[in-house]
């Protein structure tokens, strides 16, 4: 498998080497190349084949993190655009606090990694499993996207049966302790030198099995409702980015921490403006007068109608930029710039003393003289209620 070009970062001391390059794969790799190239490293370098081998050993946890990365689709995404400053040095490291928030143990990672060597699932390291993330398409206007707004959703999504307090078992009942796995919702198989720890395929990992169903939830302890929640979208959100609602995704099993919610947001077009980053362009129209011998003209912003001078001899294509009045940055420190694109027009429906004013201009070396677009100015005064 090719090898992803470039240079070295192991070339700089103290500097973590490239994801890709730790695996060996290229950067358009998708989860079936990353796992065979993974698992490939993890039996060569693994500590128990390799015993009193420090290198082994952080070779086997590099290839660890940055599979970790790479499987995790907003971890890659983060780490593709920015490398591992992408990662703020957060959850990079699966080796990192064991029992924490990392993973549990190497047999964990294995867990996850091979535990299709054993017929099992991805459910993960057993236990209660987490309540799925959610996700929420929300339209915003182009002036609710560039000030912020509060929004109220209505999210479908599962919650905990109220008539049997999300057991899953008949009211009156108890789910029974697994006897396949004692309860500890996990199994371990052993295979050479590998020992896997897998969800227990009898109960899914829950550690206890119903025998008399809710009828409700049928066994699940799960049924279908509406949440209604309040967002704030921050100022500066664009088309496609993501906010974060922690816990309201669905519930998880009982015990378990619920899902989150992810909301993306989808700004509308504007009819005057076009956004590009934290700046919004604009066509200005004017006439040949205005161009010609200079003037002062309204010009529509975000914040409403501004004066901006228009020197003399401004020709068509000429760009003004006025400082803070583009959209403010997600970040909440300071704002873009508009930039005004001014349109000269070419005159057209004259009357009879306009066209010999015209002529007469002509046999001078004249040029030509223009209304302002009445499109344009329709437009502004629909957006900002001008008569």
């Amino acid at each position: 498998m090719a090898r992803p070009r470039g240079r070295r970062q192991d070339d700089v001391p103290g500097m973590k080497r490239d994801y890709y390059e730790v695996l060996g794969v290229s950067r358009g790799a998708n989860d079936n190349d990353l796992k065979r190239a993974y698992r490939k490293l993890a039996q060569q370098y693994h500590p128990d084949k390799n015993p009193n081998d420090p290198k082994a050993e952080d070779r086997f946890k590099e290839a660890s993190e940055a599979y970790h990365v790479l499987s995790d689709r907003e971890k890659r995404s983060r780490y593709d655009r920015f490398g591992h400053a992408g990662l703020g040095g957060a959850g990079a490291d699966p080796f990192e606090g064991f029992g924490g928030g990392g993973f549990g143990s190497i047999n964990d990672i294995f867990g996850d990694i091979f535990g299709d060597i054993f017929g099992g699932g991805r459910r993960g390291r057993g236990g209660p499993e987490r309540g799925a993330d959610l996700r929420y398409d929300l339209k915003l206007d182009f002036q609710e996207a560039a000030f912020g707004v509060e929004k109220t959703l209505e999210v479908p999504r599962r919650v905990h049966c109220e008539k049997c307090s999300g057991s899953g078992a008949k009211p009156g009942t108890n789910p029974t302790t697994c006897r396949t796995c004692g309860g500890l919702g996990q199994v371990q198989l052993s295979q050479g030198f590998f020992a896997v720890r897998r969800s227990c395929p009898h109960c899914d990992g829950r550690g206890q099995t119903i025998t008399d169903p809710c009828e409700s939830c049928r066994g699940t302890g799960k049924t279908s409702s509406k949440a209604t929640l309040t967002v704030k979208v921050p100022p500066g959100v664009d088309s496609g980015t993501r906010i974060r609602i922690t816990g309201e995704g669905e519930v998880g099993d009982a015990g378990a921490l619920p899902g989150d919610l992810y909301v993306v947001c989808h700004v509308k077009e504007h009819p005057i403006f076009v956004r590009q980053d934290t700046d919004i362009l604009c066509e200005m129209p004017i006439g040949f007068p205005s161009a010609a011998l200079g003037a002062e003209i309204d010009v529509p912003t975000l914040d409403g109608k501004v004066k901006m001078k228009i020197p003399a001899g401004t020709q068509t294509g000429k760009v003004f930029r006025l400082r803070g009045k583009g959209v403010p940055q997600l970040s909440g420190h300071g704002r873009g710039d508009q930039h005004v694109r001014i349109v000269v027009e070419t005159p057209t429906n004259l009357n009879a003393k306009q066209r010999k004013l015209l002529e007469e201009f002509a046999e001078v070396g004249g040029d030509d003289v223009s209304p302002k677009s009445k499109g344009f100015i329709e437009k502004v005064r629909e957006l900002f209620g001008a008569e």
